[in-house]
């Protein structure tokens, strides 16, 4: 295997992300391929014993067993790296072993962890339960209060982990902010990325050191495979990171990384169009929601509370917004009545997908839990895919109808 000439990083840093979503991370081996090589090993050969033990003694460039290197696997890898900006990346077998990794990796019993209350049902789940049964010590702040963040901080606390916009209730994090006050207590700031995905918003631009992805989402963008990413520096990466992942295992299968890796040539395309779609949608609901007493959470709308820092963040505000209809029953009749966009728990993919969060992704929560998020009986998310906007509009528009909206 080998770099394209021109392919080396120096060259390739120098790309802007679209092209980085093309061409970068592309290793072509004696055959000159042009689609990248899948390469489906799980353990290497070697020349001689010398060169096996200079590898594994980290003394010689080389494959060793796949739970550390494979080649599709690294090529997905610094292709993420270079679109988000990031020295390095490793990729992760989910979203959740992304997340999981990001936070196990570096704390240990006696440290504190603050996190954002708004988010995905497991990862309130790793800070609720997980952590705390390992000795470490969290708290859970309303994360569009910025007072809320510095008041939370402690002597032992080494992990500030939030995302934004949050699942499902959409709420918004001043990055520079926070980012700026986590390094100036010496705390690592890890960002859930992936309901925007690098095409639309960078943390690492605001100061934040470790960006993590459910790359199921818009990387794949097709609803084809589970795949995570935990992007950083060299040194956390190999120093923090990669001892917890030899040892534990959460790796990407190297066909997953493949789609992925195709999922990214057309992310900006896909991501651009999708956010332009759901504003659209968006707009149409909006006086027929509210009008019926319930509540729209759309950062790309003005109507949101943090929409002006959305847009200085954001390239675009992505394919996902809430809205709140009131009642499970006025919900569910929306969501029966659909014919066009399906009922999925999925998002970031391509097709318009829509869900009801207190009976699907947050219901482990338990009522208490979703009302502290905000997670209300009568929440609905959707995914606005790349289908014709005015087709979405039109089955939106007899499903509210259905519901006496």
């Amino acid at each position: 295997m080998k770099k394209t000439t021109g392919m080396d990083r120096a060259v390739t840093r120098k790309w802007r992300p679209q092209t980085q979503a093309v061409r970068g991370g592309t290793w072509r081996s004696e055959h000159g391929e042009t689609s990248e090589a899948l390469f489906l090993t799980s353990g290497y050969t070697y020349d001689d014993a010398q060169t096996v033990a200079d590898r594994f003694a980290g003394e010689a460039q080389g494959m060793t067993y796949s739970r550390l290197q494979n080649p599709t696997v690294a090529m997905l890898e610094e292709r993420i790296a270079l679109m988000e900006g990031a020295e390095a990346c490793r990729a992760q077998a989910s979203g959740m072993a992304a997340m999981t990794a990001a936070l196990l990796c570096q704390v240990s019993a006696g440290d504190h962890v603050v996190a954002a209350r708004a988010a995905f049902g497991s990862c309130r789940w790793l800070v609720d339960h997980l952590l705390p049964r390992f000795g470490v010590e969290t708290s859970v702040i309303d994360s569009a209060d910025n007072a809320a963040w510095e008041a939370a901080i402690r002597p032992n606390t080494r992990v500030f982990f939030f995302e934004s916009p949050a699942n499902p209730t959409l709420d918004i994090v001043d990055l520079q902010f926070v980012c700026d006050l986590a390094r100036a207590h010496g705390i690592t700031t890890v960002v859930d990325n992936a309901f925007a995905s690098p095409v639309l918003q960078r943390p690492m631009e605001f100061g934040a050191d470790v960006v993590a992805y459910s790359a199921t989402k818009l990387m794949d963008g097709q609803g084809r495979v589970l795949a995570g990413a935990v992007c950083g520096t060299e040194e956390w990466i190999n120093e923090v990171l990669l001892p917890f992942q030899r040892n534990t295992g959460p790796n990407i299968a190297p066909f997953n990384a493949w789609v992925v890796h195709k999922g990214l040539e057309t992310l900006s395309l896909r991501a651009h169009q999708q956010s332009r779609n759901a504003v659209q949608l968006g707009e149409f609901m909006e006086p027929r929601v509210t009008e019926a007493g319930g509540l729209m959470q759309h950062p790309g709308l003005p109507s949101h509370p943090r929409h002006d820092l959305a847009m200085t963040q954001m390239d675009a505000t992505g394919p996902i917004f809430a809205f709140d209809v009131q009642t499970r029953e006025r919900a569910f009749e929306i969501l029966n009545a659909l014919e066009l966009i399906d009922i999925s728990n999925n998002i970031g993919d391509a097709r318009s997908l829509m869900c009801h969060p207190a009976s699907t992704t947050h219901a482990n929560m338990g009522e208490e839990g979703r009302a502290e998020m905000g997670v209300t009986e009568g929440l609905l998310r959707i995914n606005v895919g790349l289908e014709d906007i005015q087709d979405i509009i039109e089955d939106m528009d007899q499903a509210l109808a259905a519901a006496g909206i």
